[in-house]
């Protein structure tokens, strides 16, 4: 199986969240699911049926984060230098607006861009990899060609 590249800080938010789902949500959701059942005529209980689909959901949430938990590798960032790789918190400037931008490279399951939270194999991040301070890339977007200057590299 491969093994999935993460961050110490998005291996303990999903750790987190596993726990919560099984020792709160998966309870409350049985609860739910008894009290609805002593309601009587399940075919048409909406109660029910809407706690038993947040029961899938649930559980397929949790059989999906205990995978991506059971194949983590967790990546010391403050042990890395150098040029960017995984886990690199990189700013970089828009060489047409001078707009600068902070992101960190880091696995997919933690990737959240409103966090500056940069999934490793983004577009940006692939043209950012191997790459030093004072390098350009050009990197092809959804709007189109975009230049950016890499201002700084910080592991943390």
């Amino acid at each position: 199986m491969e093994k999935i590249p993460m961050t110490r800080m998005g291996f303990d938010g999903l750790d987190r969240e596993l726990r919560q789902l099984k020792g709160v949500e998966r309870p409350a959701v049985i609860r739910a699911i008894a009290e609805a059942r002593e309601h009587g005529d399940l075919s048409e209980n909406a109660e029910y049926h809407s706690a038993r689909e947040k029961q899938s959901f649930i559980e397929g949430r949790i059989k999906e984060l205990e995978a991506v938990i059971s194949r983590a590798e967790v990546i010391d960032t403050s042990k890395l230098s150098g040029s960017i790789k995984f886990g690199a918190r990189v700013t970089v400037v828009d060489e047409d607006t001078d707009e600068e931008k902070t992101f960190q490279l880091v696995g997919e399951q933690e990737a959240d861009l409103e966090r500056g939270l940069l999934n490793v194999r983004s577009p940006l991040a692939r043209a950012l990899i191997g790459k030093d301070e004072g390098d350009s890339v050009e990197v092809t977007t959804p709007g189109g060609e975009k230049s950016y200057e890499i201002l700084s590299i910080r592991y943390e």
